[in-house]
């Protein structure tokens, strides 16, 4: 017989408030076409994309944190202190370590919260999300920070026609803490590893010898063997990007997220007629409109386009199409939203949440 006492947590979880930051720069397609043989046109049509926002030197991963998480706080009517655990989401760090959720933690005034980052690319806020549940239900925490943040104009190759157009910067945050009632559905995640060669970033990052990034920064090319550096047409060297099989991805996302959808929907008990929002992964127009025909989504439903002037965005285009549909009133507080996102790995994540 065990003598370890059981845990004990709220009966459910809820999002209760919810915060974004978008970069101050607009990026139009045509900043794009100055490194592409394409046009606007084009973009726009196989993407939808019409601006993206790219972060300054001093909009870091952790300033654009903790503009969200500030919001996100203020939303959901707490303090910071009461803050038990911070997920961040991001693949866009680049320091292996200290977690930059302990800095955010500390900046948002925190005091001392679990705190971690997760690397699950585009699916990366519902794996926050589906963490923070089981820690307010097990009794680890009472509140819980969630953000989706990225820099992907680091990871851009601007020369590449099949991406340069699509990633964007910003962070989403949302607030999970207790419920009496279910506001959280069942996650339908998981991954399919035998084609995470269609999403990845293209060198390793202990491919890059610091002789080589000194003299990458300094407009030259590395002296001494260097080996496995990728060169453009001038001789200087390219730094690891993100790139996908376009085609591969796109048939992966429109069939199989769409019976993921459909999973997630039944997991929470609700059909289609039952939803108000579907909020996808900001990946593509295309893809979105793709997976409402699928899911036969009735047209009182409002679906997030926010892919148009923000990009993909990565583990941020979910939270952030959320607080921008409740901002502008298309959606409202109390509407029941599916959500999924999916992305590099393949991973994916959905689940059938109440709007804050």
């Amino acid at each position: 017989m065990s003598k370890i006492k059981p845990s004990k947590g709220a009966p459910y979880a809820r999002i209760m408030g919810v915060g974004g930051y978008r970069p101050t720069r607009v990026v139009p397609n045509e900043v794009i076409l100055e490194t592409i043989d394409s046009s606007d046109e084009w973009i726009r049509s196989r993407s939808g994309i019409a601006t993206r926002h790219w972060a300054s030197p001093e909009e870091t991963v952790t300033a654009m944190s903790v503009e969200a998480s500030g919001k996100a706080i203020a939303d959901a009517g707490i303090d910071p202190e009461q803050i038990g655990a911070v997920i961040v989401s991001t693949v866009s760090h680049f320091k292996q370590t200290p977690a930059v959720a302990t800095e955010i933690a500390d900046k948002i005034g925190a005091g001392k919260p679990a705190a971690f980052d997760i690397s699950a690319g585009c699916a990366g806020f519902g794996y926050g999300l589906t963490l923070a549940k089981g820690m307010i239900v097990e009794g680890s925490a009472e509140y819980v920070l969630v953000i989706g943040v990225e820099r992907l104009s680091d990871l851009t190759d601007l020369e590449d026609r099949a991406t340069a157009f699509l990633f964007g910067d910003g962070a989403g945050a949302v607030v999970v803490g207790p419920s009496d009632v279910p506001h959280i559905g069942p996650t339908v995640w998981g991954s399919e590893g035998d084609k995470s060669e269609t999403i990845k970033q293209t060198v390793p990052w202990n491919e890059f010898l610091p002789q080589a990034l000194d003299s990458a920064r300094a407009g030259g090319t590395p002296t001494g063997d260097v080996p496995k550096l990728p060169l453009n047409e001038q001789g200087e060297i390219k730094f690891p990007a993100i790139t996908q099989e376009g085609q591969a991805v796109f048939r992966w996302a429109v069939f199989e997220m769409a019976k993921v959808a459909q999973q997630a929907l039944d997991a929470a008990g609700i059909s289609a007629d039952d939803l108000d929002v579907f909020i996808p992964h900001q990946a593509n127009m295309r893809i979105i409109d793709s997976m409402v025909k699928t899911l036969k989504l009735p047209e009182h439903v409002t679906v997030a386009r926010d892919v148009e002037t923000t990009g993909n965005t990565s583990a941020a285009s979910i939270p952030l199409a959320m607080e921008r549909l409740l901002a502008t009133g298309k959606a409202k507080s109390g509407d029941t939203a599916l959500i999924i996102g999916f992305g590099a790995g393949l991973v994916f994540a959905a689940t059938v949440v109440t709007l804050p």
